[in-house]
């Protein structure tokens, strides 16, 4: 595992030596890589949700109505509900 030197203001550095007290993380290395993991999760979902966005702005304006939607909706709802 590489190690990487850090530098925090008082503050934070208090904080993150406050999160190891009460055993949830070992250290202040593990309450670093879990504030990482998250970080790296957050952005994973939000590129996911930009993809998903560009995908739709791409697909062009749909003619179909609310009520054409609503319905579609509902017979997939009562096809899964069927089959099940």
């Amino acid at each position: 595992m590489a190690t990487m030197n850090i530098s925090l203001p008082d503050q934070m550095k208090a904080w993150v030596e406050e999160q190891t007290k009460d055993g949830r993380y070992a250290n202040s290395s593990d309450v670093i890589r879990d504030l990482i993991r998250r970080e790296q999760i957050k952005a994973e979902k939000i590129a996911h949700m930009q993809r998903l966005a560009d995908e739709g702005r791409a697909s062009g304006i749909s003619m179909r109505t609310i009520d054409d939607i609503k319905a579609d909706a509902l017979a997939r709802i009562a096809a899964r509900d069927a089959a099940a």
